[in-house]
């Protein structure tokens, strides 16, 4: 019903920034929140913002807040992400829910190493 994909995904120094994007397409209005997710390898997948389309009510994990910004263009969600360190090297993942569904894409990696 809804296809997700994210790039943007990359090698970046401690300190550096990176943009990610995750493109959506299919019936794209059936979505009413998005979020960005992340994970590495033997730990359990953390959510790390969350944005709500019907109003401005936008949730950060502790470990990004003040750091990173979700944000929404029509289809397309970004996750600005700024002061990168070491402990947000993960594959990040977009997601997506209907009423009756989430949706998500393949994961883009990010490392954050010098």
């Amino acid at each position: 019903q809804v296809q997700l994909a994210e790039s943007g995904g990359g090698l970046v120094q401690p300190g550096g920034s990176l943009r990610l994007s995750c493109a959506a397409s299919g019936r794209t209005f059936l979505i009413f929140t998005w979020a960005w997710f992340r994970q590495v390898p033997g730990k359990a997948r953390e959510q790390v913002a969350r944005t709500w389309l019907a109003s401005d009510n936008i949730n950060y994990s502790d470990s990004v807040k003040g750091r990173f910004t979700i944000s929404v263009d029509r289809t397309t969600l970004y996750l600005q992400m700024n002061n990168l360190q070491p402990e947000d090297t993960a594959v990040y993942y977009c997601a997506a829910n209907s009423e009756d569904a989430e949706f998500w894409g393949q994961g883009t990696q990010v490392t954050v190493s010098s």
